[in-house]
């Protein structure tokens, strides 16, 4: 029975297992042991997973082949046909591993169709039967979103009600739509509020303000942006201008042309005339026309078909602080002429009349000379420096000064200053171009004598890039050199990033030190470099790790250039050149030899049999004998010593193991130590004043152990108690029973039976003492 293994590499490929069951049939089983697909072929695999727009700094491992026909002993070969085979794709034919050496776009191909087979070097004998597999490419969120043009033109009728659609706007992304949310794109409005809004789902541009009036604004311009990840942070995006224009409804009342004021746009109509006609239908048909050349360059004048009435509409812009009044002649006919009556006696069928129009005067806001403008200034630019000038005049006869001010809501930074006298735009902190690209703000211009009247105008300023910043790593390397490595062998290969944007694209420069014994560096001349040995047989006990430094130069004006530093560490590599251990650590402990590592274990051994002893020393130490051994009354036997000694001088002094057997002592035998003088007796006052027992009691004992040769010295302290008499229960102490003993009678103890046998002799033995 025959089984072959098929295995996915990385993020969602699978790890499948062909399995033959009864006859030739197999069974492909996810690792969970869930069945995928039964096949009657012997070698069959689905697909293999890639990520496009790989940047690491090895081949990137795509997958692995392996057949149960290879038993390890190298005797089976692995072979790979296909698309890009050689190019792209190469496959370990000892192992079935298949790498991918250059990055893949999935936006160029999806998919790649190969072949694969198995056959045996000595025989090219074929083990497995030539089979197609896919390998698909993963989209990563690479494109932006682009819509179909650059500007939209759209159009809407005035007074739409609220919610009107406009027009619908579509971006597309060149990422798989399949595939996580790297083109789903949700839609947004820059600019245009709050007279429109889009649907963030399907970019249809609604209105969203009720009442536009065309007479009052004509022609918007709407911004949309597209952005795909869902709207999420990271996302790319794109942009487009719509511009959308308030088609006329007839929502003006009729006015005669002699009460007609005029601060009307060109194209409005600004009144009407009637000429009467007693015929009906189609001879009633009329058509007017201006007929002098004042009225013709200003005035145009049509006919409305339905009521045969003249409109005469604005051609050019009026000014009233230009020209005021304007009178010109209009001339109407019948459209269908019949021939019978053109030469009749009767009038000609045609008509003329004088129309007046005044220009009425009114207070208009002030008027930029652009809209919008469009400024730019090179990066890095001190504060104060100049960005550029707004002009802006009142259009009025009586020409009002204007003062200019930015919108501090588009200017949240405060990043420039305008001068409200001459609109001079200057810079109050450096810009980065880093940063910010772009920075849109609104002017506003408003007249002195009357600040009702305000005009605002966009201002884009668009920030020049200036080479200001030098190359680097594009990420950390964690590089490491085999000892075995031999001279020439790649270790690493490294690319470099530049937040600068030039004209003509970035062009890195790398290169190290000449000199340098150990690496070089070889160019790859598309951004990359490659980090090769010089020599070979590195050792770690020499030096475990070497510091390499590379300089990444640009190639725009001026040059800029950086320093980065590679770690490269020395490792312990199997024949294959795959790591086992950079440890140091282990390299040291590794070289100790067996007489060393015996030595520091018979040196803890010493240490720990020292420290058993000294702890045994002092337990046995802390074990005192008893220094008075009696079988008597023991309760005034209370005694502390404390004998320090007398050094080399202390020869005579008092022997302290006498103490330790007092029986052993001569009875005759004289004290040996010296009585101390004191220069001022110490005196403790009484604790019970005229207690005569008490004080007869210490006098006594003192006199015992200052005779006594076997009493401890005279520079050990014997401490005697007294409890005191103030208890009910009277003192308990053999202290004040000399008192009252002679008169106590303890003959009833022999009464109270056996456990008081002992406690009555002794009392009556000491009453039969004191009797003799």
């Amino acid at each position: 029975m025959r089984r072959y293994h098929l295995f996915f590499f990385p993020n969602e490929c699978v790890g499948l297992r062909e399995e033959p069951v009864r006859g030739r049939s197999l069974t492909f089983r996810k690792d969970d042991g869930r069945i995928l697909q039964r096949s009657k072929r012997g070698w069959m695999w689905n697909q293999f997973f890639l990520l496009e727009e790989y940047t690491g700094n090895d081949n990137q491992y795509v997958g692995k082949l392996h057949s149960n026909m290879d038993r390890g002993d190298g005797n089976v070969k692995y072979i790979l046909t296909g698309d890009g085979v050689g190019s792209l794709f190469l496959i370990d034919e000892n192992s079935g591993d298949i790498h991918a050496t250059k990055r893949l776009d999935r936006e160029e191909r999806a998919i790649y169709t190969l072949h694969a087979k198995v056959v045996d070097k000595r025989t090219n004998e074929t083990l497995e039967p030539d089979t197609e597999f896919n390998i698909k490419i993963h989209d990563i969120n690479d494109n932006e979103p682009k819509f179909f043009k650059e500007i939209y033109f759209a159009s809407v009728p005035e007074m739409s009600d609220v919610g009107t659609s406009v027009i619908q706007v579509t971006a597309t992304d060149a990422d798989d739509q399949t595939y996580g949310n790297s083109a789903k794109l949700v839609y947004s409005i820059l600019q245009g509020q709050p007279y429109f809004s889009v649907d963030s789902d399907n970019g249809t541009i609604r209105t969203a303000l009720p009442n536009m009036d065309r007479e009052t604004k004509e022609n918007y311009q709407v911004v949309i942006q597209a952005k795909d990840m869902a709207g999420q942070m990271g996302g790319l995006s794109g942009t487009t201008t719509v511009s959308i224009t308030l088609s006329d409804e007839n929502d003006s009342p009729p006015r005669f042309a002699n009460r007609k004021t005029l601060s009307a746009e060109v194209g409005a109509v600004i009144g009407r005339i009637k000429a009467n006609d007693a015929d009906m239908g189609r001879n009633a048909e009329m058509h007017y026309s201006i007929v002098d050349r004042e009225g013709q360059d200003m005035f145009t004048i049509i006919t409305d078909q339905n009521t045969q009435e003249g409109l005469i509409r604005v051609k050019k812009p009026l000014d009233f602080e230009r020209k005021r009044t304007y009178s010109f002649k209009v001339e109407v006919t019948n459209t269908y002429l019949d021939p019978r009556f053109i030469y009749s006696p009767n009038p000609p069928f045609k008509d003329d009349a004088m129309v007046r129009i005044t220009v009425a005067d009114v207070d208009e806001p002030p008027v930029f000379s652009r809209n919008p403008y469009i400024i730019e200034v090179h990066e890095d630019t001190a504060a104060g420096s100049l960005v550029g000038v707004v002009s802006a005049k009142d259009p009025d006869a009586d020409n009002n000064p204007v003062k200019y001010s930015i919108d501090r809501h588009t200017d949240l930074e405060r990043l420039f200053n305008i001068d409200s006298v001459n609109g001079t735009i200057t810079t109050l902190k450096a810009l980065d171009r880093e940063m910010s690209k772009w920075h849109n703000i609104s002017v506003v211009a408003t007249e002195i004598s009357n600040p009702r009247q305000t005009t605002r105008v966009p201002v884009f300023i668009r920030v020049l890039d200036v080479n200001d910043n030098a190359p680097e790593f594009a990420m950390y390397y964690e590089t490491f050199v085999c000892e075995n490595v031999k001279s020439g062998q790649l270790i690493q290969t490294i690319s470099a990033v530049d937040t600068d944007e030039p004209l003509v694209g970035h062009k890195f420069v790398f290169s190290i030190s000449s000199s340098n014994p150990n690496f070089t560096i070889v160019d790859n001349e598309d951004n990359t470099a490659r980090i090769l040995t010089r020599r070979g047989g590195f050792s770690r006990r020499e030096m475990n790790t070497y510091l390499l430094p590379v300089v990444i130069s640009d190639n725009d004006y001026p040059i800029q250039s950086s320093t980065s530093t590679l770690t490269v560490n020395v490792c312990a590599c199997d024949s294959r050149g795959n790591m086992q251990s950079c440890n140091t650590e282990a390299l040291l402990s590794a070289g100790l030899s067996t007489g060393a590592l015996v030595a520091i274990l018979l040196c803890v051994i010493i240490l720990l049999m020292i420290v058993v002893l000294f702890a045994a020393l002092r337990r046995q130490q802390r074990k005192k004998e008893p220094l008075i051994i009696s079988k008597e009354d023991v309760r005034d036997n209370v005694v502390s010593y404390n004998d320090e000694g007398g050094g080399e001088e202390d020869t005579q002094a008092f022997d302290i193991g006498t103490l330790r057997n007092p029986e052993v002592m001569e009875a005759n035998k004289l004290r040996r130590d010296i009585i101390p003088e004191m220069l001022f007796p110490f005196r403790r006052t009484s604790p019970i004043k005229d207690n005569a027992d008490v004080r007869d009691f210490i006098h006594g004992r003192l006199h015992e152990n200052d005779t006594d040769p076997t009493a401890p010295p005279y520079d050990s302290l014997a401490t005697y108690a007294y409890e005191g008499s103030g208890s009910l229960a009277e003192s308990l102490s053999s202290l004040e029973s000399g008192a009252t003993e002679g008169d106590q009678e303890y003959d009833y103890l022999s009464n109270w039976g056996p456990p008081f046998k002992k406690l009555a002799d002794m009392y009556i033995e000491k009453d039969i003492e004191r009797e003799t």
